[in-house]
């Protein structure tokens, strides 16, 4: 890991995100973070994340409270509150002590609808209210086999921060997850991962050269500890957005402990 230690800025500090997405209930998750907690005690210089569903929050929270685990949601409305049957808000978030949120996962653009127009509303939203947001972006197999990956990055970045001022960009977390390596067992060469995560802070340093710099990138899509060394040494890599891995504690903390400047 001497090459992380040797391209991780003092101003980007790694990030490791667990996304459980539908599994486990609250008893799930009490035994997993009671596993977890003491496995990541000793890391340092790695920040770490767990994004649960929302029936798991507040145990979550409590239960990681005094620890470096903080945890995050996967999803939230753009409005405060109103007649929006099944969303829940930041401000419902921060009160719980939430510490951040996923946007734009791909599974919630696919599956669920949700435009780049809504995100373009959440992300600011998420900022004002103090949660951390990691926006994830990311092109389709086709999109990927039709050489039309930079186009797509393109449009989501501007699109997705479009109501971000310069001078916040930093403060968002990006994570580029090629749908075409999300749960399927395939992953993104490091040469396909620095790539597009390299181009991604290009998109950034067209508004800010500082934003560029500051601003973290993480690379999701089957990450394992068997391949996490290699994508975390990547030198735009700032970390990872991890998935079925994050489900395991002991799996999940060798991909933490990989990241460790």
């Amino acid at each position: 890991m001497a090459a992380a230690k040797a391209k991780t800025t003092p101003a980007r500090t790694p990030l490791v995100a667990g996304n459980w997405k539908m599994y486990k209930t609250e008893s799930d998750a009490e035994e997993y973070i009671q596993a977890l907690l003491p496995r990541v005690a000793a890391v340092s210089g790695v920040d770490v994340a767990i994004c649960v569903p929302f029936t798991d929050l507040r145990a979550m929270v409590d239960s990681a409270r005094g620890s470096r685990v903080e945890v995050y949601a996967q999803n939230m409305h753009h409005e405060p509150e109103g007649a929006f049957t099944g969303e829940v808000s930041a401000p419902m978030l921060s009160e719980l002590d939430v510490r951040g949120v996923v946007l734009g996962h791909s599974e919630r653009r696919q599956l669920f609808g949700e435009s780049d127009k809504a995100l373009a509303l959440k992300v600011p939203v998420a900022l004002d209210a103090g949660l951390q947001p990691i926006l994830c972006v990311g092109e389709t197999e086709q999109e990927r086999d039709g050489e039309d990956t930079e186009r797509k990055l393109r449009q989501q970045i501007k699109d997705d921060l479009g109501n971000v001022p310069d001078e916040r960009l930093a403060d968002v977390v990006i994570a580029y997850e090629p749908i075409w390596a999300i749960g399927t067992g395939r992953v993104a060469t490091p040469e396909q991962a620095q790539e597009a995560i390299a181009f991604i802070r290009a998109l950034v340093g067209d508004r800010s050269a500082e934003a560029a710099q500051r601003v973290r990138i993480l690379y999701g899509g089957s990450v394992k500890p068997e391949n996490a060394a290699e994508l975390l040494a990547l030198p735009d890599v700032d970390g990872a957005l991890v998935g079925g891995a994050s489900l395991q504690a002991d799996a999940f903390a060798q991909i933490v402990s990989a990241a460790t400047p």
